[in-house]
């Protein structure tokens, strides 16, 4: 039997948590799972209590919250492997604004699925990304992808905004951003295929498929293939902008003119002109950056999963 750390984030989707919490305890009570729960104090605490509750032997540590707060999961479950404490899995109980790291990696939708994924679910091994800003030596991880540019001002946007979560709210972001980030720095983006110089609006890196609830920056991303999918977008008026924001919605952008697409196991982003902020999961890497360089990790974590979420 699991012994279970679930690690609640109290804000996530605009404290969501609070209100569902209730039911997530009646249903796991229901299903004869036990658990110990501890909820998160402050931005980055998740990343302590998961590093502890792998060292202490649970061999599941549950994120309930959104993509930041499996994020911050993630990271401390590589510490705590690092630390060769390497047989904890991850389970997570969506209850944020975008779950899209669940989405990639094949975790159904609802809290009551994701509940009996604690009672029956199997492991799944996924890759992970590591990703490091400007020359540091402490790299963040991330499950589901990084965001340089557009996306990453759309998300912060969308953290502002009391009255919308999910994909509106992002996509309201993105409507507004279209206003206010329109001039894209001037980059060369280097990855195994090659290297290319360009004003580039947004470059998505994705180990999973989704950003922001609804954007498909990688509809074929796998998070086991050992590879990082990239989306590079150029530049366009805001018009044409607004085309390829449906296109991105269906997954379809890949082949149009301002789009570049392809795979690789490393990647690396340099600003020539203008800066770089950018996120990793929805969290903060930096507002300013010059340099990104990601590469991808395989079999990194083991993940809870329905069964059936090896055919997808």
């Amino acid at each position: 039997m699991n012994k279970i750390k679930l690690i609640i984030n109290p804000c996530a989707g605009h404290g969501n948590t609070q209100k569902v919490f209730p039911g997530v305890e009646e249903a796991l009570h229901r299903m004869n799972v036990a658990y110990d729960a501890v909820w998160t104090q402050e931005p980055g605490h998740a990343i302590t209590l998961a590093r502890e509750a792998a060292s202490q032997g649970y061999s599941v540590v549950a994120a309930m919250g959104g993509d930041g707060t499996v994020n911050e999961v993630v990271n401390g479950l590589v510490q705590a492997r690092d630390q060769g404490y390497t047989d904890t899995a991850l389970a997570v109980l969506g209850a944020g604004r975008g779950n899209d790291f669940a989405f990639g990696a094949g975790i159904p939708p609802a809290l009551e699925n994701d509940c009996l994924l604690l009672a029956s679910g199997i492991r799944k091994t996924i890759d992970l990304g590591r990703v490091f800003v400007d020359g540091s030596s402490e790299p963040r991880y991330f499950g589901n992808g990084i965001g340089i540019g557009f996306d990453t001002v759309v998300g912060f946007e969308a953290a502002k905004m009391k009255h919308l979560s999910g994909f509106p709210a992002y996509l309201v972001a993105a409507l507004k951003t279209l206003f206010f980030y329109y001039k894209p720095p001037l980059v060369t983006v280097k990855h195994e295929n090659g290297e290319i110089t360009q004003p580039s609006l947004m470059i998505s890196v994705m180990n999973g498929q989704r950003m922001g609830g609804g954007f498909m920056m990688a509809p074929s991303g796998d998070p086991s293939d050992g590879l990082l999918d990239y989306c590079i977008v150029s530049y366009g008026n805001r018009l044409r902008l607004l085309v390829l924001m449906l296109n991105f919605m269906n997954g379809t952008q890949a082949g149009k003119k301002e789009v570049t697409t392809g795979r690789s196991k490393w990647i690396e982003i340099t600003a020539l002109q203008g800066s770089l902020p950018a996120h990793a999961d929805g969290e903060t890497l930096c507002e300013e950056g010059n340099k990104i360089f990601a590469e991808i990790l395989p079999g990194s974590l083991d993940v809870l999963v329905p069964p059936q979420s090896d055919d997808r």
